[in-house]
C-alpha cells in the first residue's frame, strides 16, 4: 500500500485547513486510516482515525471539535477537515493505513500501522 498526502500550508490562527491521504496498491483499499503528526524533538503524536465505512472514529483530545476524519471508500482516500486552527496545531501530518479493523483502543497507537505516508506540512501562524 502506497500512502500520498497532500493539502498542508501556511494559515492563520483560526483558519482552516483539508488534508487528504490516497492509498493505492490495494483494490480493496485500507482498512483502517488515521492522522499522526509531529514537531521537531517530540514523539510523533496520534491525532484521528476512522475505521472503513466509518464503524468507529477516534479523536485525540486535542483536536476534538475541531477536526473531523472522513473517507471517500471509492477512492481509497482519507480526508481531514482542520477548523478552527491554533499555533500548537502547526505539524508535519502524516497519513497511515493499516488492513485491519481496528478496534478504538487501537488506534492511537503507531506501532498499528504498517503504511505511511510521506508527510505535508503545516503551519499556523499568529
Amino acid at each position: 500500500v502506497q500512502l500520498q498526502a497532500f493539502g498542508g500550508g501556511l494559515v492563520q490562527v483560526g483558519g482552516s485547513l483539508r488534508l487528504s491521504c490516497a492509498a493505492s496498491g490495494r483494490p480493496s483499499g485500507p482498512s483502517t486510516m488515521a492522522w499522526f503528526r509531529q514537531t521537531p524533538g517530540k514523539e510523533r503524536e496520534f491525532v484521528a482515525a476512522r475505521r472503513r465505512g466509518g464503524t468507529a472514529t477516534l479523536y485525540a483530545d486535542s483536536v476534538k471539535g475541531r477536526f473531523t476524519i472522513s473517507n471517500d471508500n471509492a477512492k481509497n482516500t482519507v480526508h481531514l477537515q482542520m477548523n478552527s486552527l491554533k499555533p500548537e496545531d502547526t505539524a508535519v501530518y502524516y497519513c497511515a493505513a493499516t488492513e485491519s479493523n481496528l478496534i478504538v483502543s487501537s488506534m492511537r497507537s503507531s506501532t498499528r500501522y504498517p503504511y505511511w505516508g510521506q508527510g505535508t506540512l503545516v503551519t499556523v501562524s499568529s
